[in-house]
């Protein structure tokens, strides 16, 4: 669990949160974690 965080502070747009909506927020930790599972795949 702790290296799949690890995984999405490589994301400069979730490191600093850019969005002021937390849908948005959401949406992007959710475009995020799908990137990761593209490339382990």
């Amino acid at each position: 669990m702790e290296r799949f965080f690890a995984w999405l502070q490589n994301f400069r747009r979730l490191v600093a949160r850019y969005e002021r909506k937390g849908e948005n927020f959401l949406a992007m930790v959710r475009l995020g974690c799908i990137l990761i599972l593209l490339r382990q795949f």
